[in-house]
């Protein structure tokens, strides 16, 4: 009866990941767009990034579509972030301090966006590529659905300790709930890249509606759904990349403190319950595994208690699968990744609870040298 019980508790998990993945879409390669003939400006908010940006900038010149410009606003880099955006072809503009009440990037977003000229803007984080295409998928997307589109770039793993990343992306994207069949509730949106006319973006309120949120990309999705916008959102494949915290573990690990505790706040209850049964499942069955080989190799019998050993190695095999077929539409993961998934899944909770702290008893996150409050709601100042 116990291995009964525990196979259908996993079988249930995986399933429901597969159905909160049924309608996982990828960003068109291409194609030719009506848009193509409106004028693009790309806002990048950037600080610290003299190392990421030159990868940006060369993608973004090399585009099939050709954009209107570039702006790259400086928030308070303390490196050669303004230099290497202007010897690039950039227009680069001083962020200043951000008003009482705003986050930076929320800021530096808001600055560039009243400094840019085109009738579409693209927002892009300073750690994004484009390939060729690009610009014809997202405008493509756009002229079909309007309102905002959101793109998650393609995260590609360079170094071993990057490779932890995994069910950062994995879960990510679960808890969403934007790619089951028929999504419903609340809306989300992908940060690092997000497309939209100056007219919707106007009309949810742009930047200013979101100036105090950690988790801005969330929360201007939910403002173009209460202008009566849609939300359009996808993977980047090929067509959209990023190489996230490049700078060691320490930098990842912060990363993923700031974002990801708040963000299983905002998600939707369904989905996020069903992200957290998926992780739960590949939880019992490494303790499972490791249980029973426990169990074998001194002559002790847990089988009774914690299932046959036969169970959890297939329910290994099934889960490791699993983790392979979503990792690869997300990144270039690894198979040891996967395949000695409770690695990445140990790191996973170690960071969540990290971030937990963080966010419910401190109530602040820190990054890229500053410390950012959670919650709180300062004043704009006049004409913000």
């Amino acid at each position: 009866m116990t291995d009964l019980v525990v196979a259908t508790l996993l079988l249930a998990a995986l399933l429901g990941a597969g159905r909160l993945l049924g309608d996982l879409r990828t960003l068109p390669r291409g194609g030719r767009s009506e848009g193509q003939t409106a004028g693009v400006s790309v806002v990048v908010p950037a600080r610290d990034e003299e190392a990421t940006l030159p990868a940006l900038l060369e993608s973004v010149w090399g585009l099939e579509v050709a954009v209107r410009e570039v702006v790259v606003v400086d928030d308070g880099s303390r490196d050669t972030t303004a230099a290497v955006a202007h010897a690039l072809g950039a227009t680069v503009l001083p962020a200043g301090d951000p008003p009482p009440g705003w986050t930076g990037k929320a800021w530096a977003c808001h600055v560039g966006a009243r400094a840019s000229s085109g009738d579409v803007l693209l927002f892009l984080d300073a750690d994004t590529r484009l390939a060729p295409d690009a610009l014809g998928g997202l405008l493509q997307v756009h002229d079909a659905y309007g309102g905002l589109v959101s793109v998650q770039p393609f995260h590609t793993a360079v170094r071993p300790y990057e490779q932890l990343s995994a069910y950062f992306n994995a879960v990510g994207v679960l808890a969403t709930g934007l790619f089951r069949r028929r999504p419903r509730g609340r809306v989300m949106a992908f940060g690092p890249c997000l497309l939209t006319s100056r007219a919707d973006y106007e009309r949810a309120g742009g930047h200013a509606v979101v100036r105090a949120e950690i988790l801005d990309d969330v929360r201007l999705a939910a403002a173009y759904q209460r202008a009566g916008l849609p939300v359009t959102c996808a993977v980047g494949g090929r067509s959209v990349q990023m190489r996230s915290y490049p700078g060691g573990f320490r930098q990842l690990a912060s990363g993923w403190t700031k974002n990801f505790a708040s963000g299983a706040s905002a998600a939707a209850p369904g989905p996020t319950l069903g992200a957290v049964a998926w992780v739960s499942a590949h939880h019992a069955v490494a303790v499972g595994a490791v249980l029973a080989l426990a169990g074998a190799l001194t002559g002790s019998d847990v089988a009774p208690t914690y299932g046959a050993p036969a169970l959890w190695a297939v329910g290994w095999v099934v889960v490791a699968w699993q983790l392979r077929s979503v990792l690869r539409r997300l990144g270039t993961f690894r198979w040891w990744t996967w395949a000695l998934f409770p690695v990445p899944l140990l790191v996973f909770d170690l960071v969540f609870a990290r971030s937990l702290v963080r966010t419910v008893l401190r109530r602040s996150v820190r990054w890229r040298g500053r410390d950012v409050p959670l919650g709180g709601r300062g004043p704009v100042e006049e004409g913000a």
